[in-house]
């Protein structure tokens, strides 16, 4: 299936989505504390989405996923359901959020550092976020989504992490997972090109040792296999005339 290109209509209610999706990101930052759970974070952000914002938490149900946002704590990759265990001093935590507002999807996350995180899970968090950045200064017309693999891949293993690749980004729009898959690792110049109106996610997700991963009794959380911490930051980019733009962009990162 061909990648699809967004009229600017279409763009323009993919700002907003993008908008209160990192507008969620920003609310329930003071809540996230040792000694609270998980589920009192889904429910926090839930009624936030549904009653303040009046979007729709697009995990909810989807595909049988049972809460509205994902929470994956320590040595989970992604894909984290809320549960009622309480997060601790030292815990990192990746909070996934995306939301519907008419007819249309936001989809971002961002790390958490609980209390006081040892050095090598900080330095863990902020080599990903750094990667991540990294891959979206490659997008522009003419470069290709090869880049963006090779680019988080590169910068990993200059920091001796692994890459997920049983994971990827994806395009968004009308559906929560549209074409392309957007892989955290591949070669330069390789793939599709980039052209104005695609819009995708890039959210890479590094660990401090191997990259295999497995999924829980649950169905749906992924952990390192060797239990060994991972990371995960992501943003839902437009492709431009001249380059690009992070529809979730929060205030803290302008």
């Amino acid at each position: 299936m061909s990648i699809l290109i967004k009229t600017p209509a279409e763009i323009e209610k993919m700002r907003i989505a993008g908008k209160l999706a990192a507008d969620v990101l920003e609310m329930i930052a003071p809540y996230v504390v040792a000694g609270v759970s998980t589920n009192e974070l889904d429910k926090i952000c839930h009624d936030y989405m549904v009653y303040d914002q009046d979007t729709i938490p697009a995990p909810l149900n989807y595909k049988g996923f049972p809460k509205s946002i994902c929470t994956s704590v320590n040595h989970q990759v992604c894909h984290g359901v809320p549960c009622d265990k309480k997060l601790k001093n030292g815990d990192i935590i990746n909070i996934d959020i995306t939301v519907i507002k008419n007819g249309y999807h936001g989809d971002t996350s961002k790390m958490f550092c609980i209390g006081s995180v040892t050095p090598f899970a900080k330095r863990l968090v902020n080599i990903t976020r750094e990667a991540l950045f990294l891959s979206i200064e490659q997008i522009k017309p003419g470069n290709h989504f090869g880049d963006i693999g090779y680019v988080i891949q590169k910068y990993a293993h200059k920091h001796r992490y692994s890459v997920v690749e049983d994971f990827c980004g994806h395009g968004v729009g009308k559906e929560f997972h549209e074409p392309p898959h957007v892989m955290h690792h591949g070669k330069s110049g390789t793939g599709d090109e980039f052209k104005p109106g695609m819009i995708f996610t890039i959210e890479p997700m590094l660990n401090i040792g191997k990259r295999q991963t497995k999924i829980l009794k649950d169905g749906w959380t992924a952990i390192t296999k060797d239990r060994s911490l991972s990371a995960q930051w992501e943003h839902t980019i437009l492709v431009t005339e001249i380059g690009y733009e992070i529809l979730t962009l929060r205030a803290e990162e302008c």
